[in-house]
């Protein structure tokens, strides 16, 4: 056993569950011989191979909205996606990241003791090297995020605390009008991010916890982890019933308010620093909705989620805690070249799905006055009173 100490360290393996997005690593040891020696010394050599992950919106939508109710999204979702959409917004929903940001922490023979260092690393393709003194260690990891134009929204704060890394998203010129605290503007959406984090993983002299691989032949550790989305997909649609032309257009942006700016990477935990977030969308005319024609104002976005929730941990819509209430507005223009901003309230919804999902409203064009002056008209879904000038209000 003595000689099996004092060889080298070959191999970290990682493996998914499909179905449930869980990230399995194993620790493996070269070996000559059916019971191995081992090479183990102060620093080890170690390779570490990443997951291909499934993130089809089926299954990570696979959730309770209330006790005993699945969601089911497709039945939700009117608006569809084309080419069109795809083109203008991306994918509908999770693409699988390949590039991977690292972070690795030692704490000595302490387990979860605070982390005083870390050894960086960028993942290429699903394969890297790293060396590992004996004792406990922690292991972060995030996709590395690239965009198309270079412009990158999410910024990931490291030096705040080595216990802890935060992803933040940055701020629009654009005016927040509802529900807000402590910012003036709205802020990007942030780009998909997903993340894993293990704490306490124990690389010993004594093997314990390892188990023998034949087929392999090494011995090899299996560590829990959860590679899981940390920004949560939202399906925005505004129905419009007997729109007749009507509504001719909208700006092509939208916004929702009541979110959280940022998120704990290592916990999943949203922030509690609540904000408006801004995004694309656009008007598609005659859909299709069981036996009627309407035209659909639809989008897609990405948020941190709901403030102070980490929504993969909860198993229902009734575990939501929620300090804000979130209201989705849409600038639309109508046939007499005059445009209004519609606000709605979509609180209820936005804490039913709180994984992300799809948000609707139905509005029948014909309870709507055609606004007279430009900017002149909005609306706001809560109360009932109307009247020509100023701020308009109506019961949807």
């Amino acid at each position: 056993m003595n000689k099996m100490r004092r060889t080298s360290l070959s191999r970290l393996v990682s493996l998914v569950n499909l179905g449930s997005l869980a990230l399995l690593s194993s620790i493996g040891f070269a070996a000559c011989s059916p019971e191995p020696p081992l090479h183990l010394y102060d620093a080890q050599d170690a390779t570490i191979d990443l997951p291909i992950v499934d993130l089809d919106l089926e299954v990570y939508w696979d959730y309770q909205i209330a006790f005993g109710i699945e969601y089911d999204w497709e039945a939700e979702w009117y608006y569809g996606w084309d080419d069109n959409d795809r083109a203008m917004f991306g994918e509908i929903g999770y693409t699988s990241p390949s590039v991977f940001q690292v972070r690795r922490y030692y704490t000595g023979q302490v387990p979860l003791a605070p982390h005083t260092g870390v050894i960086a690393t960028t993942i290429e393709g699903t394969h890297f090297q790293g060396m590992y003194d004996w004792g406990f260690w922690d292991i972060l990891l995030w996709n590395d995020i690239k965009t198309l134009d270079g412009v990158q929204s999410i910024i990931i704060d490291e030096t705040t605390t080595l216990d802890s890394v935060f992803a933040y998203t940055n701020q629009t010129m654009r005016s927040s009008r509802y529900n807000a605290p402590r910012y003036t503007h709205s802020f990007y959406e942030p780009e998909p991010l997903f993340a894993a984090y293990e704490q306490a993983i124990d690389i010993n002299e004594n093997l314990d916890g390892f188990n023998f691989d034949e087929k392999r032949n090494v011995w090899v550790r299996t560590l829990k982890m959860i590679l899981r989305p940390i920004t949560y997909i939202y399906l925005t649609q505004v129905i419009l019933h007997n729109n007749k032309g009507r509504i001719s257009s909208i700006d092509g942006t939208a916004d929702l308010s009541g979110m959280a700016r940022s998120t704990n990477v290592n916990t999943g935990v949203a922030g509690n620093d609540a904000i408006t977030v801004y995004y694309n969308a656009n008007l598609k005319k005659n859909c299709k909705k069981e036996s009627e024609l309407v035209d659909i104002i639809g989008g897609r976005l990405l948020t941190f989620g709901i403030c102070g929730n980490e929504a993969n941990t909860l198993s229902r819509a009734s575990e939501v805690r929620d300090d804000h209430r979130h209201y989705m507005d849409v600038t639309m223009q109508f046939n007499n070249g005059m445009d209004s901003t519609f606000v709605f309230d979509v609180t209820n919804q936005v804490r039913q799905r709180y994984k992300g999902g799809v948000i609707t409203v139905e509005l029948d064009v014909d309870t709507i006055p055609i606004p007279s002056r430009s900017g002149g008209s909005g609306f706001d879904a809560v109360v009932k009173d109307f009247e020509d000038g100023g701020t308009h209000e109506f019961e949807m």
